[in-house]
């Protein structure tokens, strides 16, 4: 049985020319767990498309190995993200730190420190999933969006929010090797126990031979090229 047969559809949460690393069009699990919902979960990042592999930077490789990126320098880091459909704010978390850098090595320490280290009932989630939003989409529905910008989230718990209401802005915090964003839908409001529920983008393009084409209710891939300009 195809597992998006059924999915529900929600708006591309972000403006702009997009790519997306982790996909359940590339696998799923699609971050290679079913832990905290993360069944069916997208990360967005932008990349300089004219460099190869995922250049995410404006500065050389060598800096990113050797000195670390000021976030500033990251094509993504302080983009806007838009609420996906209307909703319901269930919890808002912000004043977590980001790092001042991106740098490989270092990130990467502090992924594989909490892979083994990460303890929610002495750490809560904020280690992992950093400044953050959950909503409630419609009952029993609800979309986590993870790694916000420090200062940057705009709504509070309680709040009513529409389709398209910017929520806040795309950063560096928690488990992150990049600033990006993390979006995924689940059936609780507690990623300890919640599962991933399946969704579609309702409308975006992608780029196919030099062309922009129009996708409906679509899973981009790893290797798409999006656009979405609302």
């Amino acid at each position: 049985m195809n597992e998006f047969e059924n999915a529900l559809v929600v708006e591309f949460p972000l403006r702009g020319e997009w790519m997306v690393p982790s996909t359940p069009g590339k696998r799923i699990p699609s971050h290679g767990t079913d832990q905290l919902g993360q069944r069916y979960a997208y990360d967005l990042l932008q990349i300089d498309w004219g460099k190869k592999g995922m250049h995410f930077f404006d500065a050389s490789k060598l800096r990113y190995h050797f000195f670390g990126i000021p976030l500033d320098k990251c094509y993504c880091w302080g983009q806007k993200v838009y609420a996906p459909c209307g909703g319901r704010i269930v919890k808002a978390e912000d004043g977590y730190k980001e790092r001042r850098i991106v740098h490989l090595v270092s990130d990467m320490f502090v992924v594989l420190k909490n892979a083994f280290t990460f303890d929610p009932e002495k750490t809560g989630l904020n280690l992992v999933v950093g400044n953050h939003i959950i909503m409630e989409c419609a009952n029993n529905v609800f979309a986590l969006f993870a790694h916000f910008q420090n200062g940057s989230i705009t709504v509070s718990a309680g709040d009513n929010v529409k389709k398209g209401q910017v929520l806040g802005k795309v950063g560096h915090s928690g488990n992150s090797t990049a600033p990006h964003l993390h979006f995924q839908l689940m059936d609780s409001s507690d990623p300890l126990t919640a599962k991933g529920i399946p969704c579609v983008f309702e409308k975006y393009e992608i780029l196919q031979e030099g062309k922009w084409q129009t996708i409906t209710n679509g899973v981009p891939s790893d290797k798409d090229r999006i656009r979405f300009t609302g």
